[in-house]
Parts: C-alpha cells; sequence; structure tokens
C-alpha cells in the first residue's frame, strides 16, 4: 500500500549490530517502539589494536533478539526487515564458510572490526598514491576502512585467508545476505567505505595501484558488483532456513542495510521539529546535522551538492538520503574514551560502590556529583584549569591523523571521588569541542548548520547533551524513541515493505522530536574553550599548548582570561609567535 496508507497493525522489525551488542526492536509505522531486546556480542583482541569478532556469533545474536521483539505478535503484521551494523568486514570462503582474519587460525574469528588499526603501514602506503579516489574520503583514508585491511590480509594471511577468499563483506551486507540469499551490496557500505562511487562504479585504476588488482578480476565479484540503494527490497525477501532462525515469516521483505551510524541519521534527521522554537523549522533538512554517539561519534551532514571537506568524509552520493551528498565526520573513540578514563581511575572502586548503594549508573552518580561540588558556579568553572585532548585512538576528523595520540594536562596530586569527576566532565567537554571543530570544518567548506539532531547511548546521558550544546553555541534535538537507531534500521524495512513511496516520507512520518536542548550562553564565558581555541589559532599541539599555558601563567580563570584571550588575538594577527619555552 504505497504512500503511507497502511493499516494501523503494520509492524516492521529493526535489527541493530553495535560493537558490544545486537539489539532489535517492534516498530510500528508510527516510529513507536513496541518491543525491544538486546544480547551482548564477544570481542578478541589477540594483540594491540588488533579486534576480531565473529560472524556466526553475530547471526545467533540477531535470531536471538528477533525471536524475543515478536513474542506475543501476529506475524503476519509484521511487513518487513532492516539490519543496520557497524562497518566491520566479515571474511568468507567461496563456500560461504568463515575464514579466520588472525595468526592463529581461528576461523570463528572471521571479522576485523571496524576499530581495528592494524593496517596502518597499508594505509599509509594508500595515502601516499594521492589517488583521485581520496577526495572524496577527506583527502587522507582511515585506517578503520576496508581497502587497508584487505591489503593487510593479502600481505599478512595470504595461505590461510587471501587466497581462499570468496567473499568480502560489510558486516550490515553479511546480515542481509544471510537473510535473503541475496550478495547485493548496499550503496551505502561501498560508497562509505570501499571507494565505490554512486556515479562511476568502481575504479581499476586505485585498486590496482594499491596492489589489490586480484579484486577486479570476475567483476569485483569478492566485493560486490551487484549494488542497490538502502531501502531497497532484497531478492525474494526473507529466505525459509532464515525465517525459522529469526522467528519471522518467509518472505517478508528484507532491505539493503546501511552502516549502523548512518541508520541513525535516518531515524532523527527527518523529524518534524514545527512548534519547538527551532532555526531548522522551516529551512531546508540540508541545516541539520545527526551526530550519533555510543562507542565512537559520527557527525552525518547532508546537502544537495557535493562539499568537499578536507579531513571528513564524503561526499557520497545517496549514501544516507536518497538524493542528498553525504558530508561524515567523527570521533573514533568518544564512549570508549569516557569509560577508559573513569574506569581507570584510582577513585573508580567508590564511584562503583556509591552508585550502587544508589540503585543508580555511575554516570548519572557522576552527574549528580558534580552538581553538588560545583556549588553556585557554573559547571563548567570546575575544569577551568584542567584539559583533555581526546584522541587517544588518533584523529578521524578534522585533523584526519590517526598516529595522535590523547593527553590530560592540568593533574594534581589527588586522586579522589571529586578529581575523577572533574575528569569525566572534562572529557565530556573534549568530545563537545572536537565536534564543534568538525562543525567549523564543514561550515567553512560550504555547510550551513543550525541544529543538532543527536542520537545513540551517549543521547541518553544528560551532561553529554548540554556540553554538545553549550560548546557549539546551538540547539540539541533528541528524538522521542531514545533507540533511533533501530528506528532508522526499521524504516529501512517499512520501505522494503513498500508501505511508503519513499524514505523520505518513511523519515518524516516515523522520526519525532522528544526533547530539545538549548544552549546556555551564560555559562560559555567559562568553558575551557581557549585552550581549544589557541590550537586552532596557531597550529600548536597539545602538548606546546599546555606548556604555553603554563609558563604565560594564564591558566583560564575569568578574572585573567581577557588578558589569555588578548595573547590568542596576537598570536592570529602575527604580533606574537608562539613558543615553548624553558620553565
Amino acid at each position: 500500500m504505497p504512500g503511507g496508507d497502511q493499516e494501523l497493525g503494520s509492524y516492521y522489525v529493526g535489527v541493530d549490530v553495535g560493537t558490544g551488542s545486537v539489539r532489535a526492536a517492534l516498530v510500528d509505522q508510527r516510529g513507536i517502539l513496541l518491543a525491544f531486546a538486546d544480547q551482548p556480542i564477544n570481542q578478541w583482541e589477540p594483540q594491540f589494536n588488533h579486534h576480531e569478532q565473529s560472524s556466526e556469533d553475530i547471526w545467533v545474536a540477531c535470531c536471538i533478539v528477533t525471536n524475543k521483539v515478536v513474542q506475543g505478535i501476529d506475524l503476519n503484521q509484521i511487513r518487513g526487515l532492516g539490519f543496520d551494523a557497524t562497518c566491520s568486514l566479515v571474511v568468507l570462503d567461496k563456500q560461504f564458510h568463515p575464514l579466520p582474519v588472525n595468526h592463529e587460525g581461528d576461523s570463528h574469528r572471521n571479522i576485523i572490526m571496524w576499530l581495528d588499526h592494524r593496517a596502518v603501514n597499508q594505509v599509509h602506503r594508500i595515502n601516499e598514491t594521492k589517488h583521485s579516489v581520496l577526495q572524496y574520503v577527506g583527502g587522507v583514508m582511515s585506517v578503520e576502512m576496508q581497502a587497508p585491511k584487505l591489503l593487510w590480509l593479502k600481505e599478512n594471511l595470504r595461505e590461510t585467508c587471501w587466497d581462499k577468499a570468496g567473499h568480502f563483506f560489510d558486516l550490515p551486507d553479511f546480515l542481509s545476505w544471510k537473510a535473503t540469499g541475496v550478495t547485493a551490496r548496499s550503496l551505502c557500505s561501498l560508497v562509505c567505505k570501499w571507494t565505490y562511487s554512486a556515479e562511476k562504479g568502481w575504479d581499476d585504476s586505485f585498486w590496482k595501484m594499491v596492489g589489490l588488482e586480484d579484486l577486479v578480476a570476475d567483476n569485483y565479484s569478492k566485493i560486490g558488483n551487484q549494488v542497490l540503494p538502502p531501502g531497497t527490497c532484497l531478492g525474494n525477501g526473507l529466505t525459509p532456513e532464515a525465517a525459522k532462525d529469526l522467528g519471522l515469516p518467509a518472505g517478508i521483505a528484507v532491505a539493503a542495510s546501511l552502516i549502523d551510524a548512518h541508520a541513525g541519521g535516518l531515524g532523527v534527521i527527518g523529524a518534524d521539529v514545527r512548534g519547538h522554537g527551532l532555526a531548522c523549522e522551516g529551512q531546508p533538512v540540508t541545516s541539520r546535522l545527526a551526530i550519533i554517539c555510543g562507542t565512537s561519534s559520527c557527525h552525518m551532514g547532508i546537502s544537495k551538492n557535493p562539499i568537499f571537506v578536507p579531513g571528513v568524509w564524503g561526499p557520497y552520493f545517496s549514501a544516507m538520503v536518497p538524493g542528498f551528498w553525504l558530508n561524515e565526520g567523527g570521533q573514533s573513540v568518544t564512549g570508549k574514551l569516557i569509560d577508559h578514563m573513569v574506569q581507570g581511575h584510582a577513585a573508580f572502586p567508590e564511584l562503583q560502590a556509591k552508585a550502587t548503594a544508589r540503585c543508580q549508573s555511575i554516570y548519572a552518580y557522576l552527574n549528580s556529583h558534580l552538581d553538588l561540588i560545583k556549588k553556585t558556579q557554573p559547571v563548567g568553572f570546575l575544569t577551568v584549569d584542567l584539559h583533555v585532548w581526546p584522541d587517544f585512538h588518533g584523529n578521524r576528523s578534522p585533523l584526519a591523523d590517526l598516529t595522535l595520540k590523547g593527553m590530560v594536562t592540568g593533574l594534581k596530586l589527588s586522586q579522589d571521588l571529586d578529581d575523577l569527576a572533574i575528569l569525566y566532565l572534562a572529557t565530556v567537554q573534549a568530545i563537545a569541542f572536537g565536534t564543534r571543530l568538525i562543525i567549523e570544518a564543514m561550515e567553512s567548506a560550504g555547510h550551513s548548520i543550525s541544529t543538532l539532531f543527536l542520537c545513540g547511548g551517549l543521547g541518553k546521558n544528560p551532561l553529554f547533551v548540554q556540553m554538545h550544546a553549550d560548546i557549539t553555541g546551538m540547539p540539541v534535538v533528541l528524538s522521542q524513541e531514545v533507540e533511533s537507531v533501530l528506528v532508522g534500521a526499521a524504516i529501512l524495512g517499512a520501505c522494503a515493505s513498500g508501505d511508503f513511496a519513499s524514505v523520505q516520507e518513511a523519515m518524516a512520518r516515523m522520526s519525532k522530536v522528544g526533547k530539545v536542548v538549548f544552549p546556555r550562553r551564560e555559562d560559555k564565558r567559562v568553558l575551557p574553550g581557549n585552550f581549544w581555541e589557541l590550537m586552532k589559532s596557531t597550529g600548536m599541539g597539545p602538548g606546546q599548548v599546555s606548556r604555553q599555558i603554563i609558563t604565560e601563567k594564564r591558566l583560564l580563570r575569568p578574572s585573567v582570561s581577557p588578558i589569555f584571550q588578548e595573547f590568542i588575538s596576537e598570536c592570529r594577527n602575527g604580533i606574537r609567535t608562539p613558543r615553548a619555552r624553558e620553565m
């Protein structure tokens, strides 16, 4: 029933495979979650920067959660199924059996995860080619993309993996193949992570130049020679075997998939904002930036025409919203970084005990503790002497430098719960400043952004949301359904079913505003932006900036901040040369 005239009894199942768990939801045509289930999945780290998973484990988890969410439902009312997943690399042989991606020869571990950084040498050589396809990834390919991982497999596991491989899938495409038996790839996966062009297809010269000429053979059969837009119905729908595993009816529509962040963008960016006092009301959808934040963060902005942003991936045509170009900024670790900073602190056991005693999460407790210790001051003032540079896993955007490392400056000898809470705050602020730098890079290149639409696990943390509003100076829209990524996956299933005439119509019908968080302008003067402003305006690295701050004895206190601002102005105007003096 195209055009959105479906009956109220129509349901869709969305499945989201994240870094640490698989989640599923039963969603109606209004975008309301009726049932939810999740299941943890295994990860292996056999050595530093090597991160692996199992496609068999993940499929079993998918089956567990889908069976749970459809319990008690008339299966005839389920119209479609949509998958999203991390952009991890799945390797199968010619008979679709798993192949090992490790030196141990363990074929159960047949996935190189998205955050795996084993292919540093390979991506460096790829970037040295300066091939024209690199202009569509911000000028510099990330080690998290698939070409360097493929080259690593060829150079390091030739006999046990590369020579036996018959299929290299992005994880979202593996799931849709498993459900339908169709090996077609999603345009989203291939354009965003594999250098495919929606307009020109594969570029033979790139693969030959980087030493992967084998993939050109057989018309790219190993990595995909049939490419479909996200939301397209695949083959004859769900196979009988997959239907039995998933607890769903055979033959229901299964959609071409999306990467998980892109599903989140689909689930939030099209919401009707009328009546909320937002600048984007009456403006085109291109004024909105979707931020999907969990283990990592992705910043999804769309445009009618291609915009090339140095250090930001894209532009990708129709990779998320059909007919629009997509730019994707990102931070490689955000939720993972917050966990790392908090759990590694000496006061973490005390935090755990106190949070448990109050029946709170550790982050809810930290947020309330910050409110307690800030007294009458704005919470941002607590980090006036403490700064975090958050690139512990390299910088994805806009610096596009995987060699960068993290830093904390302003530490004291004390390690009590107050110190932990302030370090947590400084980390959240650092992530928000990273978002601001990405937005500024996008706007300098031609984007015009007025409103942030935020979803993902970190969107449930009110401090994280408020800091993003305060530091960017933009309102943050949260969805009515907090599981927006699952809504995005369900939108795919709804489109595949034919119940909506277009992805845009499904977005408008199934995405809804829940809450709007506005920036607190009065707090902006005490946020530690000078640390970041100085790096941006002088070109100094974080270590140099920290040393400059100390030697100038102008730590960001309100009483001296005008002097510090004068110092920054002098650096910008060339009156003063930044330098690191001996103390």
